[in-house]
C-alpha cells in the first residue's frame, strides 16, 4: 500500500478546487527526499513544530512586557491561537488545512524580543531597516539549522512572508492565515488588557459590541463565522464589508486604548534603548557572537544582517542577560 498516494487521492476527493493542493506546490528550495506517509505540507508544519526558533517563541513577548501573572499571552501561545482560528476556518472552506497551519505555525518565528518595540529598535538602528515577516522567511530559509534552513516549500514561505494586512498571500491558506493574525491578536490582546485592568467590557464601544458581542468569545466567533459564510464557494478570503468596517472600529479602539497607552507601554521605551545598545555592541564586537551564526558572514552577508539574526532570535530573558552581562558592573570580590 502506498500511503502518500492515498493521501494525496484523498485530498483530490475533499478540498475545494480552490484549495492548494500537495500535489501541486511549487517546490522547495533545495531538492529533498520525498517521505512515503506524509504529505510536504505537514512535512513543512513537522519541521517548524521541531525547530529551535518555535521553541524560543514561549519566552517573547506578545503586548505586555514581562507581566506579573501566568495566563498572558506570549508570541507561543499567540502563534497557537492564529493556527486554532485558521485550522478552523479552512476546515469549513474545505481548504488545505496543513498548510494553513504550517503558515500559522511559522509566521512569527522571526519575531524580536520585546514584542513590536524590539522591531522597531532594529529597524530604527539598522541601515536596511527590519520586518519580523521578511525575518521569519530568512529564518526558516537560512537560519535554522546553523545556516541549512528547513527547505519549507513555496507555499509555506509565501505566506509567512505575506501574513501581514499589507501583504498580498498566492494562496487562499495564506489570506486566512493573514486574517487569522488580526483577528487573534485583537481578541487576545483585548482579553490580556481586561486581565491587567487596563480595560474594562464596558469600555468597548456599542457601535461594536452590539453588532459584534458581548464578550470576547462571541466576538472572536461573530469574525470568524462572518470571514466563512462570505469566502465559502469563492475564489477568495474576505470578511462582508460592514463587518470589515466593526473591525477596523475595533482596531482603532485597540490602538487608542491598548497598543498606545502609556501604562501599557511605559517600559517600552528601556526595551528599545536596550535592543539599540546591544546592536551597537554586538557591531563593534562581532566575534562574540556565537560561531554559527557568525559562519553565514562567510556568505557574504553584512555584519549588520548577523547582528539583527542574532539579536532578533533572542528571548525576553536571554536578551536581558545579555544587556546586563555586558552593561551592568559587577561586585568586585578579591581572589
Amino acid at each position: 500500500m502506498n500511503i502518500r498516494e492515498d493521501l494525496e487521492r484523498r485530498e483530490r476527493e475533499t478540498l475545494s478546487p480552490f484549495a492548494a493542493f500537495s500535489t501541486e506546490t511549487l517546490g522547495r528550495l533545495h531538492e529533498d527526499d520525498v517521505c512515503d506517509i506524509r504529505l510536504d505540507y505537514q512535512r513543512d508544519r513537522d519541521r517548524i513544530l521541531h525547530s529551535k526558533s518555535f521553541r524560543r517563541l514561549k519566552d517573547k513577548t506578545q503586548v505586555f512586557l514581562t507581566p506579573e501573572g501566568d495566563h498572558y499571552r506570549t508570541r507561543l501561545t499567540h502563534t497557537l491561537e492564529v493556527a486554532q482560528n485558521a485550522r478552523t476556518i479552512a476546515r469549513a472552506l474545505r481548504l488545505n488545512e496543513e498548510l494553513t497551519e504550517a503558515i500559522a505555525l511559522g509566521h512569527d518565528l522571526g519575531h524580536t524580543p520585546f514584542g513590536h518595540a524590539g522591531e522597531r529598535a532594529l529597524s530604527d538602528i539598522c541601515p536596511f531597516g527590519f520586518s519580523h515577516s521578511e525575518q521569519s522567511v530568512r529564518t526558516v530559509e537560512i537560519i535554522e539549522k546553523a545556516g541549512k534552513g528547513l527547505n519549507l516549500t513555496f507555499e509555506v514561505r509565501d505566506g509567512i512572508k505575506n501574513h501581514q494586512t499589507s501583504g498580498r498571500p498566492q494562496t487562499l491558506e495564506g489570506k486566512i492565515v493573514r486574517f487569522s493574525d488580526k483577528i487573534a491578536y485583537m481578541h487576545h490582546d483585548m482579553d490580556d488588557a481586561v486581565r491587567a485592568g487596563i480595560l474594562k467590557e464596558s469600555d468597548i464601544p456599542r457601535e461594536i459590541s452590539d453588532v459584534a458581542g458581548k464578550t470576547t468569545g462571541e466576538r472572536l466567533d461573530f469574525f470568524i463565522h462572518d470571514l466563512v459564510s462570505e469566502s465559502y464557494g469563492q475564489n477568495d478570503i474576505k470578511l462582508s464589508e460592514s463587518v470589515s468596517d466593526i473591525m477596523q472600529k475595533l482596531r482603532e479602539f485597540m490602538f487608542e486604548r491598548v497598543y498606545q497607552n502609556p501604562d501599557a507601554k511605559s517600559e517600552e521605551k528601556k526595551a528599545e534603548g536596550m535592543m539599540e545598545r546591544l546592536y551597537e555592541y554586538y557591531f563593534k564586537n562581532i566575534t562574540e557572537i556565537p560561531i554559527d551564526i557568525r559562519k553565514l558572514l562567510g556568505l557574504s552577508i553584512s555584519s549588520e544582517q548577523i547582528v539583527c539574526d542574532y539579536l532578533s532570535a533572542m528571548t525576553d530573558r536571554f536578551a536581558i542577560a545579555q544587556y546586563e552581562e555586558i552593561f551592568v558592573p559587577k561586585s568586585w570580590i578579591a581572589l
